[in-house]
């Protein structure tokens, strides 16, 4: 199978998934660990470890038994990061994250280039060409699938994308990149696969309950997760870009605006200019910082989630780190209980793991299945 496969952006509950899991962050283990931990029986256990090792995803390694173990030797079991990898991409307004990893979603490789100008299509090809020539490196290596994370319109089931600042409208980006590398792919909105890769790519991950995850760089997302499953309408992500703000520094005038008006290095460069002092300083950080604690506030209050997760230089561009941002939104909720507001544990390579996590989602969600496939 070569083409555009949808996303799978939650953990399943499928036996072969659950021990490929429990390989992929407890490994080295042995069936009796994986037992204790899944709550699958024996028997189950055996089958699955059989069939996702006849698919090249675990290996025994025999090496590895303690020698001072007492009884019959039991070979632990890992996954197979020599002879297997994944590609990932992810598309922003002003630079583009090439990357390829291996099954547990460790990078090997992963650099940025400039996403290109100009031809819609010509640039797509390009950079389709581009992680092509990246994967080539890893020749030794089967690649198994490739996944790609975007902001804008995205259909997760042909691939196409529209991303109105880079100027693309109904690109086949996943039908190009799945010709260029002869593996399926998958596409995926940005923010979306940036709280699968929390819910994905972490461990111990938190399954169940509901969580958002903000995303602000040179533009602004939201995602919501509800036990263990990254929400992804039917129609398309929402936006909160034109969420209303009053921002006088960052602004001017009267301060009125949207968030997607104040966030980036261009707002904050225009205010520097317009007040003649340099872009760092403190009265525009701090402004960005209130008005980004209150615009989550304001999301906070209607659907009052159990976690929120943010991300992006937006978050994390003051010297005082996410404290002034806590502050405003502890300031502007009207939900008496408190709630810390955390980063993603990605940092910032939360763009490179939000494509790694796309291209391996359906791996992980039914590895036997999704693997044989290929």
């Amino acid at each position: 199978m070569v083409g555009v496969v949808p996303a799978t952006l939650q953990v399943t509950s499928a036996a072969a998934a659950a021990v490929l899991h429990a390989i992929r962050v407890g490994g080295p283990v042995t069936r009796d660990h994986i037992t204790s931990t899944t709550g699958l029986s024996a028997a189950t256990v055996n089958r699955q470890v059989h069939a996702l090792a006849a698919h090249g995803l675990v290996v025994e390694r025999p090496d590895l038994i303690d020698p001072g173990a007492i009884g019959r030797p039991k070979n632990p079991l890992t996954i197979d990061r020599d002879k297997l990898c994944v590609a990932g991409m992810h598309v922003g307004a002003r630079r583009t994250v090439l990357a390829i990893a291996d099954l547990g979603g460790r990078t090997l490789y992963s650099h940025a280039v400039l996403t290109p100008s100009g031809d819609p299509r010509a640039a797509v090809a390009q950079l389709c060409g581009l992680l092509a020539e990246l994967a080539g490196r890893f020749s030794g290596r089967r690649l198994l699938w490739a996944g790609v994370a975007i902001g804008g319109a995205v259909d997760i089931e042909t691939g196409v994308v529209s991303h109105p600042v880079l100027g693309w409208r109904q690109q086949a980006l996943g039908a190009t990149l799945a010709d260029a590398l002869g593996v399926p792919v998958s596409v995926c909105e940005h923010v979306e696969a940036m709280a699968a890769a929390e819910l994905l790519l972490t461990y111990p991950r938190a399954e169940a309950g509901s969580g958002l995850f903000f995303y602000a760089r040179e533009t602004a997302g939201m995602a919501m997760t509800l036990d263990g499953r990254v929400h992804v309408p039917e129609r398309g992500a929402g936006t909160i870009a034109h969420l209303p703000v009053h921002a006088p520094v960052l602004v001017g005038g009267d301060g009125a605006g949207r968030l997607q008006d104040v966030i980036g290095d261009e707002a904050a460069e225009s205010a520097a200019g317009r007040l003649g002092v340099q872009s760092d300083d403190p009265a525009i950080l701090d402004e960005r910082a209130r008005v980004l604690g209150r615009a989550v506030a304001m999301i906070r209050d209607v659907i009052n989630p159990d976690s929120i997760v943010v991300s992006g230089d937006a978050f994390a561009a003051h010297p005082a780190g996410l404290a002034p941002v806590q502050a405003a939104f502890d300031d502007a909720t009207s939900i008496g209980w408190p709630l810390e507001i955390s980063p993603s544990r990605f940092g910032v390579r939360v763009q490179e793991a939000s494509a790694i996590v796309v291209a391996l989602s359906v791996i992980y969600a039914d590895p036997v299945v999704a693997v044989a496939s290929t």
